[in-house]
């Protein structure tokens, strides 16, 4: 799991293991890395293209940028979403949140998150409802902070939450959940806002339009955001129907489903059926340029 690990695939490949990697997103967008972790990551990539005898995407979008890149195939298995409902809404009380009453932001402040986006766009809104960001990243100092510039006393900024029960209420009673990753495939956190039936706003990339449909709206600019959150507010009946929309989307991410595909694979990587000279690695062949709807 993770392309990262591709250096130690020769030596399972030597003992005669058969291989899949689950490539995960396009780390190597990561501003996180920085440039040496970067290339590490553009390295790896292809190390794991070239050692595994399959690889594992966890979104269509990330089949198509192997195809793009490497001209390779990969079995598509994404996660599950867990169907949440509210059990105890008191537990926002002490938060001073009121259900259908607050806009909702989990994830890493990371800049390919695009959490200063929402923010500054939220701000630039007439907005009456509180936006509540939750989340951290102790190695982005730096974009936190300009995050937190950004922000007025609208924004409400809950740090990292870890008690699941209290993270399942905030998606389940936000009016709407505004999701900003970019880089990452199938994302975990917005399978988690469609399983509580939250209407979401969503960055315009194909992971995203692939897990939404029409069940969600696009942005790509803080204008965008300030425009969505107005139109929320303005109708609020909307947003629950966008919700219900979006829970029924949810029940196609069946964690029972993923089982039964990973089983399907481990039994065909143990009956040889998959197992291969690995591609060159290589992105492309002669004439081959970057594909840009995967560049930065």
């Amino acid at each position: 799991f993770n392309a990262a690990n591709a250096p130690l695939l020769p030596a399972l490949r030597l003992a005669g293991t058969p291989v899949a990697t689950h490539v995960d997103g396009l780390e190597w967008q990561r501003g996180k890395w920085g440039g040496v972790g970067q290339r590490y990551y553009r390295l790896a990539e292809s190390a794991a293209v070239r050692w595994s005898d399959a690889l594992i995407a966890d979104a269509v979008g990330i089949s198509d940028y192997l195809e793009a890149e490497f001209g390779a195939e990969s079995e598509l298995l994404a996660y599950g979403a867990p169907l949440l409902t509210s059990t105890s809404p008191e537990s926002l009380e002490p938060l001073d949140l009121r259900p259908k009453r607050y806009h909702l932001i989990v994830a890493r402040l990371e800049p390919e998150n695009h959490v200063d986006v929402i923010v500054e766009g939220y701000v630039q809104s007439d907005a009456e409802l509180p936006l509540v960001v939750v989340g951290s990243a102790p190695y982005a100092e730096e974009y936190s902070a300009r995050v937190r510039s950004l922000a007025d006393d609208r924004v409400r900024f809950l740090g990292g939450v870890w008690d699941q029960d209290l993270l399942n209420e905030l998606y389940a009673n936000a009016l709407t959940y505004l999701h900003g990753h970019s880089v990452g495939g199938t994302n975990p956190s917005l399978l988690r806002a469609i399983g509580a039936g939250t209407a979401t706003d969503a960055f315009d990339i194909s992971f995203n339009h692939e897990v939404l449909g029409r069940a969600g709206r696009y942005w790509t600019s803080p204008d965008d955001v300030a425009e969505l959150v107005m139109a929320t507010e303005a109708d609020p009946d909307a947003a629950v129907r966008r919700g219900e929309d979006s829970r029924t989307r949810a029940r196609e991410y069946d964690w029972d489903n993923v089982a039964r595909g990973y089983e399907k694979l481990c039994v065909r990587l143990a009956n040889g059926e998959l197992t291969r000279p690995g591609l060159s690695g290589r992105r492309g062949g002669p004439g081959w340029e970057p594909d840009r709807r995967f560049a930065t």
